[in-house]
């Protein structure tokens, strides 16, 4: 029996725990192109990605580490070394980020925000096709100024919206159990 397209986006799974190899130059690229083809009302193609790799992933930890600490937001030691322990073995991190555009008043902020994120849902399903694991944190300073402005998304014109790491699973894991879809869907009928 055959996997199809159907059957990759039903096993996506969230992978934290990756390693190198991480995807060769032709793959990352097959999976931002892949984001490319998100739905983006007004083509406005609001997301950006900053590539971090090798050393620069243990400076990124640096940087994320001591501006939590500047802004009275310390990691526990255990925190931090864990998250240290985690990054060490992550060889591609992608900064997230949504260009605003201040100029355009026709399209909303969410709705640039939600472009951003169904380009990463289909980058994240394109490195699960080529069998990575990835996961989308939230962690690593992402709602520090210092730095999303040292990641070159300022404040004022970006909303940052953390980190994709990508490499290949430490070790196998099925996909969870999901829901079943009929928990979350209403059919209206009209009034």
């Amino acid at each position: 029996m055959s996997v199809t397209p159907i059957d990759y986006l039903m096993s996506r799974r969230s992978v934290k725990f990756v390693r190198a190899p991480g995807p060769d130059d032709e793959q990352l690229a097959q999976i931002l192109q892949a984001g490319m083809s998100a739905p983006d009302h007004g083509r406005l193609r609001p997301w950006r990605f900053a590539l971090i790799r090798g050393a620069a992933i243990g400076r990124l930890a640096d940087l994320a580490t001591n501006a939590a600490r500047s802004a009275g937001l310390p990691l526990t030691a255990e925190k931090e070394a864990n998250t240290r322990r985690w990054l060490a073995q992550v060889p591609l991190l992608l900064g997230v980020a949504c260009q605003l555009d201040h100029s355009n008043i026709k399209i909303p902020e969410h709705e640039r925000m939600l472009a951003t994120g169904a380009a990463v849902t289909q980058m994240l399903n394109a490195a699960h096709m080529l069998g990575f694991g990835a996961y989308w944190s939230t962690g690593l300073g992402t709602y520090l100024d210092e730095v999303i402005e040292t990641l070159g998304f300022d404040g004022l014109d970006y909303r940052f919206m953390g980190y994709v790491a990508i490499g290949t699973p430490i070790q196998e894991t099925a996909a969870p159990e999901r829901p079943d879809h009929r928990q979350f869907v209403s059919e209206w009928a009209g009034i």
